[in-house]
Order: C-alpha cells, then structure tokens, then sequence
C-alpha cells in the first residue's frame, strides 16, 4: 500500500489545464511569491537552489526529523530542487515532483549552472543491483561508496577493468565496468519494450517491501513499479493513486484479454455515491492472468482461481488497469530524464 501524496506546487512540471478556478488561485499564488520575491530577495533566491544526490540512497522523510516517516528515496546523482532547509535537513523537490525532507549531509548544493555542468558531464549509469565503488583499481583496496541500479556517477576516465568515476563532492573511485556503462552508450542499448522492462522488473524478484523504497534495498508497491522503470531511464509519477491517473485507464475484461503484458494493474476500493474509488496497490501486468508486485518482497501472483499461486485477496480489490508505456514523452508526469527539465 502506497497513496500518500505530496506534491510539489511550483515544480516546473504543467498542470492540468481546463480549471478556470484553479488556475485563478495557482496566479495569485505566483503573484504572492513574486511580491515575496521583491520583499525577501535571499529567501526567494533560497528556493531556487539546487542540489545532487551524493549517496548511494537518500531517504526522504514528510518532516525534518529522525523520527518522522519515511517517505521516498533519492538516487546518487539524481538532480533535485532544494525547497527549504531546517538546520541539518534540506526539503527537496525530486524529479517526479515529489516533495520531501532529507539530511544536508547526503545532498551537494549546487548552482543552477553547476547542475547543467554535472548533467552535460560524461556519466556512468550502475547497471548492477549492487556494486561498489573502491579508492583504487582492486577490491582489496578500501571503499568508497556503494551504489546500487540507477545511480549516476561522473565519468572521469576508463582503467583497464574500471571506469575512474567522481561522486558530486568531489570523491573519486573506482567501479568495475561489469556494474555500469557510459550514459550514452547505456541509453543506446537500451530497451523500453514491456518484455524488457518485466525482465528487470524479475530481476527484482525478493527485494524486499519498504515503505518509502525507490531503490533495489527495498521498495513499495509504487516504489517497484518507480524503479522498474527508472532503470530504463523513465520517471513517473510517485504514488500508485498518481501513477493511475497516468496512460490510458482500460477497464478491465473478465478474462483479461484486453490487457497486454507491462499494464499497470490498480487495487484499492471502488466507489459510491458516499465515497470516491481509492487506490491504494499497483502492479505490473506480466500476461496470462499473472502480475508481478511488491508485497513483503517482490513476486510473482495469478489472478487465475486454481492456480497454486492465485491471489484471493488481490481479485478481490482489482479495479483497473492503466496502459502507460505508449504514453512516455507524451503525457505530463511520463518522461525519460534527458526530457526531464531537472535533466538539463
């Protein structure tokens, strides 16, 4: 279960169009911010910070505190918004309009310039679930960060074995080139079929649930679906309630026959005249009656009675289904990150 929303107001990212009166209140809400721009100059330039993940996973948290809920992750490299801070904690702003708080200590604040300097970059892309990065060109040789799928590394130059690559703080290392590729190189290989992408959503099979996971240490039910498909460069949305308002909603056949292998299944409630449909499970759709999700850990289940690993429960709340991969690029909230402004 994952249906907490936080959105980010001034992300950058169009919203909807068509609401005369919500977009009324979002112009008197610039207006305030641009008088605030005029009365607080440092505060307003403040909000326009930037930063780079500088860890392997950062956890974002709904307040700035230890002991406050988990509520996503950030991969390294990953570009993100500074929005506000409070002593040792920065709130952020993630790529998929996510707003949250995490420690200073694993962000680098950055310029606006600086930024497109570390984007623009020759980069690394880790491709292994899990690798290491070592201070020389030796597993022997001490360590200087993890790094897990997705995380993105300066590339600094290619030694034998090993790529010699730059963390955004400057700590340079050495990661075995059978754990990562060049970013142009890896987005040219790289396959957005549903096949491929249900492959590594396999490769993911047993990773356990976390609430709040986006990264192979562990994922949600959203956080899977999130970091599927982050490993072949697409962001969407955070929440399973968002990411169904994604693609095209399919209502969904008593045979499934008009479903096809990578549709995102949705479950929650469905609604009534005193209650709207919540969301509140996603899943991918793998073909035959069969969806891959996470629950406890990541796995395999059929929607098919009889079936030895037939999901009652699961049956029982399904309510539609949502075609996305055809949309990439071109619905708001479904982007490949060189599309993605925080990218540039």
């Amino acid at each position: 279960m994952r249906e907490t929303q936080t959105f980010a107001p001034f992300s950058g990212v169009p919203l909807p169009v068509g609401d005369v009166a919500g977009e009324k209140l979002r112009m008197g809400k610039r207006l305030f911010l641009s008088l605030l721009c005029l009365l607080c100059l440092p505060l307003c330039l403040a909000a326009e910070e930037w930063g780079i993940v500088n860890v392997s996973v950062t956890n974002t948290r709904e307040r700035p505190a230890y002991s406050s809920g988990q509520e996503s992750q950030a991969l390294l490299g990953m570009p993100v918004r500074v929005t506000d801070r409070v002593n040792e904690w920065l709130q952020v702003e993630t790529p998929d309009a996510y707003v949250a708080w995490t420690l200073g200590s694993t962000v680098k604040r950055v310029s606006r310039e600086e930024l497109t300097a570390w984007n623009t970059a020759p980069q690394v892309v880790v491709t292994a679930l899990y690798a290491q990065v070592y201070s020389q060109r030796s597993t022997k040789s001490a360590a200087v960060s993890d790094v897990v799928g997705g995380d993105r590394l300066r590339l600094v130059g290619r030694r034998g074995k090993y790529f010699h690559v730059a963390f955004p703080d400057g700590r340079e290392g050495f990661l075995h080139r059978s754990a990562c590729q060049p970013i142009d190189e890896w987005r040219n290989r790289l396959k957005a079929d549903a096949q491929s992408i249900l492959r590594t959503a396999r490769s993911l099979t047993g990773v356990p649930y976390m609430w709040g996971g986006t990264s192979p240490k562990g994922v949600d039910c959203s956080g899977f679906v999130r970091t599927t498909l982050y490993l072949h460069d697409i962001i969407i949305p955070r929440n399973a309630s968002q990411q169904a308002r994604t693609g095209e909603r399919l209502e969904i056949a008593p045979d499934f026959s008009n479903l096809v292998p990578g549709d995102l299944l949705f479950f929650g409630s469905r609604g009534d005249e005193s209650r709207p449909e919540r969301v509140v499970h996603v899943a991918f759709y793998v073909g035959d009656g069969r969806f891959i999700h996470s629950s406890g850990f990541v796995r395999e289940a059929s929607l098919r009675p009889g079936d030895p690993d037939y999901d009652d429960y699961n049956r029982g709340r399904l309510l539609f289904a949502a075609r996305v991969l055809p949309y990439i690029n071109r619905q708001e909230g479904l982007f490949t990150t060189h599309r993605h402004p925080f990218y540039q």
